[in-house]
């Protein structure tokens, strides 16, 4: 889903905060294992094959909507709401225009996220998922001149072994999960990579354009998912025209495939509102447990066999996500 990860609430005291930490954890936890155990659970059905790159547009749709009416209530009127956009869209049309370039990359990150769970189990594709951490590390270097400490370079190096050893450790070994889809996790490999160069590179440009700009959650995810639309669309003609003309736009949906569609559209947006509330470790502790439950169900759900090789890469992947995740160390200045 879209990293929108700046939330503008007010605080609260020490008590209710705590409260507001543990239920950023959970709602984090539960938004990163559910949606690609979900999506997973959708593209393994038998029976008639929804199109991804329409439940892609849909959640778009969802989320821009939802954010329209967020704003309606703040502004208390239609023409409130007008105004706002108007300001923010038109008048303000050079920012609008640069979003285009992260809402892009969001497009493309989103299909091939359904490439890459379409093709690899779901405790697979989680474990390497997190090579996005070591991605958006290295554009933040490069393009926000970010400095990482010696902790953080170790842990990106253990990060790179341990999904290398999870991905080699699915060599020849077959789920028992009985599955009309046909798999090929080489795809699906090169589907995650480039997914998280795509979600890498946005997030960093995302950052980079939000220095020194007012404009709010709710306005800027209208922005996004208004190019998410559109650019999705194109997505939807140039990849499944054909199928679509065919059979439908909705060809394929049932209550789970909406399930998705909204896990996507509203989860991602429950998460902007919650993630202000957690800290690094504690998105960092939710990534952990969410790699934890999905490995847990794949086995439940698809017979998915945990070896011993994956299981030592998943632990060096979890061990790597936590170690970058600690604050930095102060530096104290020692008086002369």
């Amino acid at each position: 889903g879209i990293n929108a990860e700046y939330g503008t609430m007010a605080g609260s005291d020490k008590g209710q905060g705590i409260n507001l930490k543990y239920l950023s954890l959970v709602v984090l936890t539960f938004q990163n294992a559910t949606l690609i155990l979900s999506i997973r659970y959708t593209r393994t059905l038998p029976g008639d094959m929804y199109l991804a790159t329409t439940a892609v547009v849909l959640a778009e749709l969802l989320k821009m909507l939802a954010c329209f009416a967020v704003i309606f209530r703040e502004k208390g009127s239609l023409s409130g709401l007008i105004e706002h956009v108007h300001y923010y869209t038109v008048i303000q049309w050079k920012d609008a225009v640069k979003i285009s370039v992260p809402a892009i990359l969001y497009v493309i990150q989103n299909n091939l996220q359904y490439v890459a769970i379409s093709n690899l189990e779901a405790a697979v594709f989680q474990v390497t998922y997190q090579l996005k951490i070591m991605t958006t590390a290295i554009f933040s270097v490069f393009l926000l001149r970010k400095e990482l400490i010696k902790t953080q370079w170790i842990a990106l190096c253990l990060l790179f072994v341990g999904v290398s050893m999870v991905q080699l450790s699915q060599n020849g070994t077959k789920s028992s999960a009985i599955s009309d889809v046909e798999q090929n996790p080489l795809v699906g490999l090169i589907a995650v990579l480039a997914s998280c160069c795509s979600s890498g590179f946005a997030g960093v440009y995302f950052e980079k354009l939000l220095k020194g700009s007012d404009i709010s959650l709710w306005m800027r995810n209208i922005h996004l998912a208004g190019y998410g639309v559109i650019f999705g669309l194109f997505g939807v003609y140039w990849n499944d025209g054909t199928a679509v003309a065919e059979k439908g736009f909705l060809f394929g949906y049932n209550g789970w495939v909406w399930w998705v569609v909204l896990m996507q559209a509203f989860g991602g947006l429950l998460v902007a509102v919650v993630v202000k509330y957690a800290d690094n470790i504690l998105k960092g502790f939710a990534t952990s447990l969410a790699i934890i439950v999905s490995c847990v169900f794949s086995v439940f759900i698809w017979g998915f066999v945990i070896t011993l090789q994956f299981s030592a890469g998943t632990a060096l992947v979890l061990g790597a996500v936590y170690m970058y995740s600690l604050p930095k160390p102060q530096t104290k200045i020692l008086p002369s």
